[in-house]
C-alpha cells in the first residue's frame, strides 16, 4: 500500500469519492506539502471513514462547520465519520493522515466492539473534530506514529499493528467522551450541517451558472438572511466567498487535467465572465496567473515521467 499523496475525488454533496485502503483492509496512509509552492489547500469535502491526521512540520488550520482549530508541529487531531472538513497552511505544513473505516477496528457491525463502543462515538454530534496537543498526548501521538510507519513500510504482519493501535485510539476518544455523550443527544449531525450539505450540492451542481443568493438558499429550503448565517456559523465565508474559491478550486483542476482547453474556455466552464476576471481571481487563490500554474504542472508531470523512465530503465 505505502505512502499516498492526498487527493480529492469529490461527489456533488462534497462526499469523498475514493476508497481508502481495499475492502480485505479498509485503511490508506496519506502524506503531502502544502503551502509555499505546493498545494494550497484540501478543500471543503467529508468521507465515512474516520481521520487521523498528525501535523510532521509547520502549522495547520483545520476547519468544521463552526469552529476552526490550529495545529502545530506534532499535533493530532480525530476527525469523525461524515464531518464536513477543510484545511488550510498557515503559511505551510507538512501532513500525514491515516484514514480508516469503522469496521477495520469494530470488526463488524454485529461485534461488542462496534455496539458499544464504536457506533455510539461515530454517530453523536458531541464528537466532530478531536485535537490531542503533542505536549499533553503523546501516548496518542505515539499511537499514530506507530501505526504509520507500519503502513509506510508494511513489515510481516503490519496490519495487526495496525488495527491494534488504531483501536487503542478509538477507545481513548470513547473515554473521553463517554459521559458527554450520555448527556447529549448522540441523535446525529445538527441542522445546519445538513443545511450545508444541501447548499453545497446545489454549489457543486451548477457552479458555472449565475447563481444567486436566493438560488443557494432554495436549495435548503431557506430564506436569504438565514443562508448567509448558516454559512457565517458553519464555514465562516458567505455563500458568495465559496462558490468564488470553488470555481477557483475547479479551473485549476481543469487546468492540470485537461491541458487542451484554452484559458478563455477553462474561465467559461467555471462561471467566470471573461478570461481576466478568471485570471485576477486565480492569482489571489494561487499567487500565480494560470499559464504559469498549468506551465508549473506540465513540466512537475514530464519530471515524474522522465523519473519513471528511468527506474524502469
Amino acid at each position: 500500500m505505502a505512502l499516498q499523496k492526498c487527493g480529492l475525488n469529490l461527489d456533488q454533496r462534497a462526499r469523498e469519492l475514493k476508497s481508502h485502503g481495499t475492502a480485505a483492509f479498509p485503511c490508506a496512509a496519506y502524506q503531502d506539502r502544502y503551502g509555499e509552492g505546493e498545494k494550497q489547500a484540501v478543500s471543503w469535502h467529508w468521507h465515512e471513514e474516520l481521520e487521523v491526521a498528525r501535523v510532521k512540520s509547520g502549522v495547520m488550520s483545520l476547519q468544521i462547520p463552526g469552529k476552526r482549530l490550529t495545529l502545530g508541529e506534532g499535533d493530532l487531531v480525530v476527525i469523525n465519520s461524515g464531518v464536513l472538513h477543510s484545511a488550510v497552511p498557515e503559511p505551510k505544513c507538512e501532513l500525514q493522515s491515516l484514514v480508516f473505516h469503522g469496521d477495520l477496528v469494530a470488526g463488524g457491525k454485529n461485534s461488542v466492539f462496534s455496539e458499544r463502543y464504536l457506533s455510539p462515538l461515530m454517530k453523536t454530534d458531541v464528537f466532530r473534530a478531536c485535537v490531542l496537543k503533542k505536549q499533553e498526548q503523546q501516548e496518542a501521538n505515539g499511537w499514530f506514529l506507530q501505526a504509520f510507519e507500519a503502513m509506510a513500510h508494511e513489515p510481516a504482519g503490519f496490519e495487526f499493528h495496525v488495527r491494534e493501535e488504531l483501536s487503542r485510539l478509538c477507545f481513548f476518544l470513547y473515554q473521553q467522551y463517554e459521559e458527554t455523550m450520555e448527556r447529549e443527544n448522540a441523535g446525529g449531525q445538527g441542522r445546519d450541517s445538513l443545511r450545508i450539505r444541501e447548499m453545497l450540492e446545489y454549489i457543486h451542481s451548477n457552479f458555472s451558472e449565475e447563481l444567486s443568493l436566493a438560488d443557494i438558499a432554495g436549495a435548503a429550503d431557506i430564506g436569504a438572511r438565514e443562508c448567509l448565517r448558516c454559512f457565517q456559523r458553519t464555514l465562516q465565508v458567505s455563500p458568495k466567498q465559496y462558490l468564488l474559491r470553488y470555481r477557483v478550486m475547479e479551473g485549476a483542476r481543469i487546468l492540470a487535467a485537461e491541458p487542451w482547453r484554452s484559458i478563455g474556455e477553462t474561465a467559461a466552464l467555471c462561471g467566470f465572465d471573461s478570461p481576466g476576471s478568471f485570471s485576477m481571481m486565480f492569482k489571489r487563490f494561487y499567487k500565480c496567473t494560470p499559464r504559469e500554474y498549468r506551465k508549473t504542472i506540465s513540466e512537475e508531470m514530464s519530471a515524474k515521467n522522465g523519473q519513471k523512465k528511468e527506474e524502469i530503465g
